[in-house]
């Protein structure tokens, strides 16, 4: 037996939260061709990271990842890190010879997009795989939607409907984070979860975003200053600083196979927690997603006969349904950190078998592509911007 593959996390918090429990569940439920070990979490303080270890369950931690990524006895660096340092940290560690997760949205920019996907190209050659975190792609309606769709149940996509929505921001007195900060987060609303909506268009129907139209808007401009010992999203202290970021994101977008898709992108949207809903209408009929209710899909089929039309519930649920075999009978429900959970069984399987693990760094890019060219649309008056050279959706 060869010796399991060891994950060192590069991040802690709410995102590292949610990784440790994806990487302590799925060799527990999971049948994985390879065993799998929590190494070490990095943080940059030694007690909070030394903390994250022992609630979450990993062997050790650190406070220099450079030390970690050089080390022979770890395989797969899982980076749960602001923006800002996603590419430093991927290209070192593909370099190294270590397999990558990577958060989403890929990188803050294009250009740092397109050198992580060169350096995964390049590492793939030796058999190093490279992977992008969008998780929502894993949740078991959604890949039935897309499975759906390619069996042609809604016919020719026509039109695609797809909103992110969140109110975290309403109070004007919620503190200045970092994900309030372009030189950290690259983009607002737009980039953190707008990159969700686009990703999962872009997998269900098969299509990329071949052009946009849009608008982007700060509406609270000014925010208190973060306590300095309260950590990166603690809580307020003396004085105020400039949000410059975008708290909302409205655009259009023209998918390659010629239907109209409406984004929305929101930290804005009062009473909504974490509302992700998504909606793709065709010729014979309709499919949509809502993440509040993330068990069920719900299908218009326009072929039955008049008398017996109207949208139906589909609860996602059944061992036949993606992922869903390993859990709990039919009826019993997932959530939020499944989709974690199956986000490491897909990236051990892809390692065992050779393959490339989805979505790719070069799906990454795609979707770093569409986030620029709304930002540029919202320069110009909300002028359409076309997509260079889309890369194909892995579905």
């Amino acid at each position: 037996m060869t010796r399991p593959l060891r994950v060192a996390m590069i991040g802690h918090g709410f995102m590292g939260a949610a990784h440790s429990v994806g990487w302590r569940q799925a060799p527990a439920v999971f049948d994985l061709p390879e065993g799998v070990e929590m190494a070490v979490v990095v943080g940059r303080n030694a007690d909070t990271v030394a903390q994250a270890a022992a609630h979450w369950g990993w062997a050790e931690s650190a406070t220099d990842w450079r030390a970690v990524i050089a080390r022979d006895d770890i395989d797969i660096v899982d980076i749960v890190t602001p923006g800002d340092s996603h590419a430093e940290i991927a290209i070192a560690a593909l370099e190294a010879g270590k397999h990558v997760l990577c958060e989403k949205p890929l990188a803050n920019s294009v250009q740092e997009a397109e050198r992580m996907r060169d350096a995964a190209e390049r590492a793939a050659d030796a058999g190093v795989k490279a992977m992008v975190g969008f998780t929502y792609r894993r949740v078991p309606a959604v890949t039935l939607l897309r499975d759906l769709i390619a069996e042609g149940v809604v016919g020719t996509v026509q039109q695609v409907r797809a909103a992110y929505r969140q109110d975290w921001l309403v109070d004007p007195q919620t503190p200045l984070a970092w994900r309030l900060q372009k030189e950290h987060a690259g983009s607002g609303a737009l980039g953190d979860i707008g990159a969700h909506i686009i990703d999962m268009t872009q997998f269900v129907t098969g299509q990329q975003v071949a052009a946009v139209s849009g608008t982007v808007e700060t509406i609270v401009t000014r925010r208190p200053l973060l306590d300095a010992g309260s950590g990166l999203a603690g809580t307020a202290g003396e004085g105020y600083g400039e949000v410059t970021v975008d708290d909302a994101a409205l655009f259009t977008g023209r998918l390659s196979g010629g239907a109209l898709v409406s984004f929305e992108a929101t930290r804005f949207a009062t009473g909504r927690k974490n509302a992700l809903t998504l909606e793709v209408s065709g010729d014979k009929g309709a499919l949509a997603f809502d993440l509040e209710d993330l068990n069920s899909l719900q299908f218009y089929d326009r072929t039955a006969p008049a008398d017996r039309r109207g949208f139906t519930k589909i609860l996602v649920t059944e061992a036949q349904h993606p992922y869903v075999a390993a859990w709990w009978p039919a009826g019993h429900m997932l959530g939020y950190e499944h989709g974690f959970v199956h986000q490491v069984v897909d990236l051990v399987q892809a390692i065992h078998d050779g393959t490339d693990p989805h979505p790719t760094f070069a799906e990454g890019l795609a979707v770093q592509q569409v986030l620029a060219a709304v930002e540029e649309s919202a320069t110009r008056d909300s002028a359409w911007v076309r997509i260079a050279a889309p890369v194909t959706a892995g579905r």
